[in-house]
């Protein structure tokens, strides 16, 4: 049987939303909404109130607990867009989806402070999904401070134009675990008391280096914080395959799997009811969860 029986017990955090304590004590499934032309799997866009609300009412059926929305796509090649048509995207996906599920823990993908601050000050977001972990706008980490909501952190190195060049490790695991831990602490320092780490899967790491990166998971959990992982349909998953995105369901739920072996507290993915079917399986056979499923 390839599923340990040494480890700990899933710990549980707990998250303060605008007040609402909620608590990750099983497994999350986040969803992800893009309101772009060009994000990297064509089935997560939505360019119509419609395909939105159809999205929405979907995730949310199968058993999403954070709708991530994003309004600027990260991928290499991929065609920019300034703040003001962020924003623009943003207020009117975030305004669809608070009318119809107002209850909804909806995060928002942006490393962009301004942007941050208007969808948690004037639209209901409850959580800031920053893919530079802080550097790309030097006003982030005190936004967040300020606007008192949850971040997550992810590494990155460089910009999504760059980050390709960027993969020059001695010990990948080692090196982002030193880096997210010192940015952690620099955060929690500024008052941020809910910091959800990601290791950030594809973002400046090679093929081999995400896979170092996922046997490594376990490590991750010394910096207190829940774990989030993002692989879903993304080319280390394809490319191994000889496929491509479109065809990468079952190899997003193997990896989603294994990660969740290794005490992942948030898997973010595109397909939503195979990831909660993960979740569940593998909370009812390992004990690391005590059999805790939703």
């Amino acid at each position: 049987m390839f599923i340990s029986t040494d480890l700990q017990p899933f710990k549980p955090y707990s998250l303060n939303l605008h007040g609402r304590l909620v608590t990750i004590d099983r497994p999350w499934v986040m969803g992800i909404i893009n309101v772009t032309p060009d994000s990297f799997y064509s089935g997560s866009r939505v360019g119509d109130e419609q395909m939105l609300l159809e999205r929405v009412h979907q995730m949310l059926d199968e058993g999403a607990d954070v709708l991530d929305v994003g309004a600027c796509s990260t991928r290499p090649g991929s065609q920019s867009v300034d703040a003001v048509g962020e924003m623009e995207r943003l207020h009117w996906a975030l305004n669809v989806i608070r009318r119809v599920a107002p209850d909804s823990v909806i995060s928002v993908d942006t490393y962009r402070a301004d942007v941050a601050q208007r969808c948690v000050e004037e639209w209901g977001a409850d959580i800031i999904n920053d893919i530079s972990g802080g550097t790309l706008d030097e006003a982030m980490f005190t936004t967040v401070a300020r606007l008192h909501v949850p971040s997550v952190l992810m590494h990155m190195r460089g910009t999504p134009a760059t980050m390709a060049s960027m993969t020059q490790y001695d010990n990948v695991a080692a090196e982002v675990l030193e880096w997210m831990a010192r940015r952690i602490d620099q955060l929690r320092q500024m008052g941020v008391a809910d910091v959800i780490a990601d290791p950030g899967f594809g973002f400046a790491k090679t093929l081999e280096q995400n896979y170092e990166l996922l046997a490594g998971l376990d490590a991750f959990h010394a910096l207190e914080a829940p774990l989030l992982v993002g692989v879903s349909r993304k080319r280390m998953i394809y490319t191994p395959l000889n496929s491509d995105a479109d065809h990468a369901l079952n190899g997003t739920t193997v990896l989603n799997t294994l990660a969740l072996e290794r005490g992942a507290h948030i898997l973010r993915v595109h397909d939503v009811r195979p990831a909660v079917e993960a979740v569940k399986l593998i909370s009812l056979a390992h004990p690391r969860f005590a059999g805790k499923t939703k």
